[in-house]
């Protein structure tokens, strides 16, 4: 077919197609070129993207041996809070009973307290009762010395028995006829052991204070007794004719 063709235009074609092949050339090697700068680039962002990654794995693997180091610290944290805290239980329960104990120490020292302040006011009225006692004592020891004094300035005046009223014979059941039994044991024991005093009469009768005194005085006012008012306490006898009454059987009536 390139037979056919002319001279002329064969010449032509053969020049466009070294032209295009020369352009062609030149473009590829122009694209080589861009090529070989954009590999060169490549690699230098690559060489640089390397070593940032190094850097980076660098990084990260300080941060996993101080996060593994942390980590270890806090394992071992755990571990010694979990020991304090095994510690801690028995202390605390110990602390509960201790605290219980000092409660109920704080109550009996509380009550010690109030009965301290109830044996200071027992007190206080013990010292003022011993003190209204050492006043009576020295008012009686007063008194005593006054009726002493009376009684060694003075007589006891008896009234004798008037003349103009005779005397009558009583017998022995109409004397003792009034008397109750405990009035009559009195007198008996007067009339068997002498002169008593009203507490020796209260002793040997089992009887109150009260009693004691409204019977002896019962019986000094009917004119069984006879008085010693010279000391206190008073001394008590039996009448003479009263020993004879009780002493003395009474006649057989005919």
């Amino acid at each position: 077919m390139l037979e056919l063709l002319p001279l002329g235009l064969f010449t032509i074609l053969l020049i466009v197609t070294v032209t295009a092949t020369c352009e062609y050339y030149k473009q590829l090697r122009k694209a080589q070129k861009e090529y070989e700068k954009a590999r060169d680039v490549v690699e230098d962002i690559v060489s640089s993207f390397n070593r940032e990654l190094k850097r980076k794995a660098e990084r990260i693997e300080a941060v996993e041996y101080k996060v593994e180091g942390i980590n270890s610290k806090v394992d071992a944290g755990f571990r010694k809070t979990e020991e304090i805290e095994n510690r801690i239980t028995p202390i605390e329960s110990q602390l509960k009973v201790q605290l219980e104990q000092i409660k109920s120490l704080e109550e009996k020292i509380e009550n010690s307290i109030h009965t301290l302040q109830k044996v200071a006011a027992v007190d206080t009225k013990i010292v003022e009762i011993e003190t209204a006692q050492k006043t009576l004592g020295t008012k009686i020891g007063s008194l005593e010395e006054q009726m002493q004094k009376i009684v060694s300035t003075q007589e006891i005046k008896v009234e004798p028995q008037s003349a103009a009223i005779p005397v009558v014979p009583i017998k022995r059941d109409k004397a003792i006829a009034a008397l109750t039994d405990t009035e009559f044991a009195a007198l008996d024991f007067l009339a068997t052991e002498g002169p008593k005093t009203a507490p020796e009469i209260k002793e040997k009768l089992q009887l109150s204070r009260e009693h004691t005194a409204r019977l002896m005085k019962k019986l000094y006012e009917e004119g069984y007794l006879e008085r010693e008012t010279g000391k206190l306490p008073f001394k008590y006898s039996i009448k003479e004719e009263m020993i004879k009454l009780l002493r003395k059987p009474e006649p057989q009536s005919t």
